[in-house]
């Protein structure tokens, strides 16, 4: 390909840009500094078009927005106008407007006030009893993660079609794993469970996406699942959870591990790891698990981050595993005698991935087996039907 081909088709193609240059020099059997240069080239363009096509506007000329859509947005997320420190207003290519929001200083809780909240939901957590599991002679771990549910996108389904398939998925699990002889159940939740960060209904990084509830009702919706998931389980087996924060959902995923750990504060039946680490690991037997989402670490350095990050749990385990989310379907890899498996996911198709033709993805929901001193044992599946 010539260069100016190759710039009208990454034009034409944007989402190539995301990728890195040698992907789109092979991709597009180019020399890797001609995809450098073009790559280049055409995000400046792209950076420059988006800037002159966003209006910026502050709290003392906010009323000059001329946008019916902008009033319904601020309803949407929970905001009146003089609650708004500025805004940033741009129109797609396809004509849709879009909207992000940052509101005053101060218009979130303080500390003081979140703190004070998360007390008394400690004080209104239910007393539980230690349930009486029977003791198990060479037991193994159950790990139930289903990763990437993205609760509030645009898919074609409501918020109880999303909450009855994950429901089935747990329940129907639970039923065939039961009989494994396993002792406790890991469960990662997170990994984009939420489909954006809340008030501009955008990705972490500010990715405008297509949510069909405010980010009260999402938030509100996701964790009642969540708690009434690990709730049903924790009377089964003992349940750790996990909470893995993605790309979509990176500080709300934080909220809701504080709302869970509060919750379960008196329930000895569950543990639950909100720590501030990005990447969160455990340890069972002779296996080490290294839970993330997936977008920031390249696959073949996760086995030395592994090591230098926890060097005496890497020296203690004989079988080592990532467990990681974000790309919606089933993908095992072995890196140095590490095993890095990514979890399928069982979220439909958005507009998005409809109209790139990403729709071959099964939806699938799956919990894996490991041995307490042997390691992998297998692996039991529901697939979710549209």
């Amino acid at each position: 390909m010539k260069r100016q081909d190759v710039i009208e088709f990454l034009r034409s193609k944007t989402g190539y840009l995301k990728k890195g240059n040698q992907w789109v020099a092979d991709k597009l059997g180019i020399d890797l500094n001609l995809a450098t240069e073009c790559k280049k080239e055409v995000a400046a363009s792209e950076y420059k078009k988006y800037k002159e096509n966003t209006q910026e506007f502050t709290n003392e000329n906010i009323n000059e927005i001329n946008d019916k859509g902008f009033n319904m947005h601020l309803s949407e997320i929970g905001l009146k106008l003089e609650d708004v420190k500025s805004v940033k207003f741009w129109q797609t290519s396809k004509g849709d407007h879009r909207y992000s929001v940052v509101p005053l200083t101060g218009w979130h809780e303080l500390e003081s006030e979140k703190n004070a909240f998360l007390e008394e939901v400690k004080k209104k957590s239910p007393q539980v009893s230690k349930y009486s599991y029977k003791p198990k002679t060479s037991p193994s771990l159950g790990v139930l993660s289903l990763p990437d549910i993205h609760y509030g996108k645009i898919t074609g389904e409501g918020p109880e079609a999303i909450e009855e398939h994950y429901m089935q998925v747990v329940m129907e699990l639970w039923e065939k794993a039961k009989g494994s002889n396993i002792e406790r159940l890991l469960m990662p939740i997170g990994n984009d469970g939420m489909n954006s960060e809340g008030l501009s209904k955008a990705t972490t990084a500010g990715t405008p996406q297509d949510d069909y509830m405010g980010w009260r009702q999402s938030f509100r919706g996701y964790w009642q699942l969540m708690d009434t998931a690990i709730t049903w389980l924790s009377k089964k087996i003992p349940v750790d959870v996990v909470i893995v924060q993605g790309n979509h959902d990176f500080e709300r995923m934080f909220y809701i591990g504080e709302l869970l750990d509060s919750r379960y504060a008196n329930n000895p039946n569950i543990t639950v790891d909100n720590s501030l680490d990005e990447r969160k690991y455990y340890q069972y037997g002779a296996n080490m698990f290294l839970n993330f989402h997936g977008d920031k670490v390249k696959r073949n350095n996760i086995p030395l981050l592994m090591a230098t990050e926890q060097p005496i749990m890497w020296s203690e385990c004989i079988f080592r595993e990532a467990l990681v989310g974000h790309i919606h379907k089933e993908l095992v890899d072995e890196i140095m005698g590490t095993k890095v498996r990514h979890i399928p996911s069982i979220c439909g198709n958005d507009e998005w991935h409809k109209g790139r033709a990403y729709v071959g993805t099964r939806r699938v929901g799956q919990m894996h087996i490991y041995h307490i001193a042997r390691g992998y044992e297998g692996m039991f599946q529901v697939n979710v039907l549209d």
